[in-house]
């Protein structure tokens, strides 16, 4: 009786059903996750322990039937893939903006050395595969969707054989991505010590700049002197001010606060509060007046300010200007929040779903903007499931396409990976034109990267385990461990001394735009700890959309041409 009570637990731990592959998987992953929290000197490899966790249940025979562990971790990679793009669609052509030029070429800098150094080993010294050095690349630059990609690539171009070429990158992945992680914050450390660089005073440099920055929307309160506009109304005053800016507010003589229309008369003495562009500051200080101090908020009067967030789809893709607002709410509208950003309130501005408007006036003729604009944070809890699979389908018809490029033997495919990724990043972007609502929360998106990423690693794990000590822990896995050390920190050292020596970065830049080129969360933590602002995840988010697009494209590449 004991014997046949044992017996359900055995088939769950060794069988090959459904219950055998769910409770493996979360085993391993549960495993993975929680150790990698664990952290050394304040660093911790999050949910790549994973990975390393699946390779010791490999290790150790416990093992997946291989349709069902391909499909899991295919199915993962999309998930994992999908939710990047669709988080850094919005931003992905703007990082070229404001000063993202110079980052993302020196991002750029970084994987062409990345290669340069992995394909120099590889045609140098001649000892190790093609695939093994990809796998050894993707490690030492701690790119999982690259390593997903090639092995994708490999299984539409190899067939049955890229099974055990698979296994053999995936092992170099593994063996390469430790001292990947050490090696990025090494070059952090040279740095610091050949500039003789403290941390403080470039964290000061940082807050400077930021108060001074010209990108955010500025507040001034001005009293009309200048009789030439005197008499003047807000709409003319914007065709002698030919820049983005709204007048917020505006106090008359008679001490009443008012929210200004196009034919509001502009008298002398009145006080506006102008939003503008800071560099505009000089333009307005000509035109209107002096300086005022004033708190509008300690004003009687009932005019107040309050975010109203956009969940209405059908405002996705609107322009501001079309909801005539002045008109027919007798509201301004100061700022547009997106993403983490304040954007300026110009009428071009297309909305979209999950904006938080900062609007001025009536209380009542708030709440009838909130009304008609939707203001329910709950309907933004709600999972955008349409959006989400119907880019799945584009994506992988996107990748299935054959493209035949010149001096390939074979055609070219954007393949699981790239072809989402796509299509993710032109829906986050465009997906409003299409009516599409691409906003999802940022829990969401964070759970299905984590969960893609954790069933992905997993699979990748368990695939390579079983041969994985006898493959890494010998000279062969020594020399593995050394050449994605040298890929990594040979094009790290040379880029940051470029980066600070002729650009002047600053070091908390610096940093991130290294994490963000890497795709390194680790390393992104220890910037962020090290630098105590947000400059480093401010660079890191600059970066980093083109970085991994370039990363899972380059990947497929270098498999196509030389695999």
């Amino acid at each position: 009786m004991k014997l046949d009570t044992m017996n359900w637990f055995t088939e769950i731990l060794t069988g090959t059903g459904v219950a055998h592959s769910i409770f493996i998987y979360a085993i391993v992953i549960a495993l993975g996750v929680i150790l990698g929290k664990v952290r050394i000197k304040g660093i911790s490899l999050g949910a790549t322990f994973v990975l390393f966790v699946g390779i010791l249940a490999g290790h150790f025979g416990l093992q997946i039937d291989m349709n069902t562990l391909k499909f899991i971790q295919e199915f993962g990679l999309i998930l994992f893939i999908f939710s990047i793009g669709l988080q850094v669609g919005p931003s992905f052509f703007s990082s070229f903006k404001h000063g993202g030029l110079l980052l993302n070429c020196l991002a750029i800098s970084i994987i062409v050395l990345n290669i340069a150094v992995a394909l120099g080993i590889y045609f140098g010294v001649g000892d190790t595969s093609i695939t093994d050095m990809v796998g050894i690349l993707s490690g030492a630059i701690t790119n999982t969707p690259g390593l997903g990609a090639a092995q994708q690539t490999l299984i539409e171009t190899q067939g049955d054989a890229a099974s055990a070429l698979n296994e053999s990158m995936s092992m170099g992945y593994a063996a390469a991505y430790p001292l990947g992680v050490v090696g990025i914050i090494l070059s952090f450390i040279v740095l610091k010590v050949i500039f003789k660089i403290g941390v403080d005073k470039e964290s000061k440099e940082i807050e400077d700049d930021k108060t001074n920055s010209q990108l955010q929307p500025h507040l001034v309160t001005y009293k009309v002197t200048n009789k030439l506009i005197i008499g003047s109304t807000i709409h003319h005053l914007h065709q002698i001010i030919d820049h983005n800016f709204i007048i917020s507010r505006i106090r008359k003589g008679d001490g009443h606060v008012h929210i200004p229309v196009s034919e509001t008369i502009i008298e002398e003495g009145d006080l506006l509060l102008v939003v503008m562009s800071q560099q505009d500051e000089e333009m307005f200080d000509a035109v209107l007046g002096p300086h005022e101090k004033m708190d509008w908020k300690a004003d009687p009067d009932p005019v107040t300010a309050r975010r109203i967030v956009v969940t209405k789809s059908e405002f996705s893709g609107r322009k501001l200007g079309s909801l005539r607002l002045r008109m027919g709410f007798k509201l301004n509208v100061t700022r547009v929040h997106r993403a983490g950003l304040d954007l300026l309130a110009s009428p071009n501005l297309a909305l979209q779903v999950g904006d938080r408007l900062t609007v001025v006036g009536n209380i009542k003729d708030i709440d009838r903007l909130a009304n008609y604009l939707g203001n329910s944070e709950k309907a933004l809890d709600h999972p955008n499931i349409f959006t989400m699979f119907i880019g799945i389908v584009m994506g992988i018809i996107l990748g299935s396409i054959p493209l035949m490029l010149p001096g390939m033997s074979v055609p070219m495919k954007l393949g699981l990976a790239g072809g989402p990724l796509i299509v993710a990043i032109l829906l986050g972007r465009y997906g409003y034109k299409l009516k599409l609502i691409t906003y999802t929360s940022s829990s969401s998106n964070l759970l299905l990267r984590e969960l893609g990423i954790c069933l992905f690693l997993a699979s990748v794990g368990i695939a390579a385990g079983g041969n994985f000590a006898e493959t890494v822990f010998n000279a062969q896995g020594a020399r593995w461990v050394l050449y994605g050390f040298l890929i990594t920190f040979i094009p790290l050292f040379i880029v940051t001394l470029v980066a600070r020596g002729k650009f002047k970065l600053n070091y908390c830049t610096i940093m991130g735009m290294v994490a963000g080129a890497t795709t390194d969360p680790p390393a992104l933590a220890y910037a962020n700890k090290t630098a105590g602002n947000d400059a480093p995840s401010v660079a890191y988010s600059t970066v980093y959309p083109l970085t991994m697009f370039l990363r899972v494209i380059t990947a497929q590449l270098i498999i196509l041409a030389l695999a």
